[in-house]
């Protein structure tokens, strides 16, 4: 890593667009005792783009693994924005691999769903990596199984699907529908998230889901998973 950006230094240029007065809000509002500084997600976003730009990739993997382990809020958010990239040359980099390492230290959705997202990255570049996703599906940690939903949006919201595509979409709905028997709130937001998505683009699909599973689903769930349906 160049010395002009540590880890420290890097957690030192976050805290410089802190709020003092937000950690305190923070922790209330998140509800996990981890450090806080108070900076906005735009913020960081502005000094990780700033460094996807200047770091090369092994540079910007051993500053995220760093971030990561400090367990501070907007470090472990840089962490996942500086890997939030669709093309990552090469993508056998380890970027993929450091991303899944993260899923067992996930207590809290707006961590985990930052590196959601840069999941998705990944596996839209090499849609082989639902093999690895299914696995999350059967995980006893639920943020894990969630993640394995929240990673796969983008399935739901494919137009004029290739064959490929619309096996992985099928695929996705069938861990949806074995997750309804898990009423954790978390859980039904997931599959109603990814349902009421799929209903932008396909929403007979999303009817003959609910006309078949919508019964196992809590009553809020089914109604925001047919918010856009006629």
């Amino acid at each position: 890593m160049t010395p002009e950006l540590t880890v420290e230094h890097a957690i030192a240029e976050i805290k410089a667009l802190s709020d003092p007065a937000k950690p305190a809000q923070m922790l209330a509002y998140h509800k996990v005792d981890r450090p806080y500084l108070g900076t906005s997600n735009p913020d960081i976003e502005t000094l990780c783009k700033t460094w996807r730009a200047e770091l090369p990739l092994q540079d910007r993997l051993s500053l995220c693994h760093g971030l990561w382990a400090s367990n501070i809020h907007e470090a472990r958010i840089a962490a996942a924005k500086l890997l939030t990239q669709a093309r990552i040359r090469p993508d056998d980099s380890g970027a993929w691999e450091m991303i899944c390492s993260w899923l067992p230290d996930f207590d809290a959705w707006a961590i985990a769903d930052h590196v959601c997202i840069a999941a998705q990255k990944r596996i839209m570049a090499d849609p082989a990596r639902l093999d690895t996703v299914e696995g999350w599906t059967t995980s006893p940690e639920m943020w894990t199984r969630r993640a394995a939903l929240v990673s796969t949006l983008p399935f739901a919201r494919l137009n004029n699907l290739k064959p490929a595509e619309q096996e992985a979409r099928e695929r996705i709905l069938i861990w949806a529908a074995s997750y309804l028997g898990d009423k954790d709130w978390f859980i039904q937001k997931a599959v109603a998230s990814w349902l009421r998505d799929l209903s932008k683009h396909d929403p007979a699909r999303t009817e003959a889901f609910l006309a078949e599973f919508g019964d196992l689903m809590k009553t809020w769930a089914r109604k925001e998973s047919g918010q856009y349906l006629q």
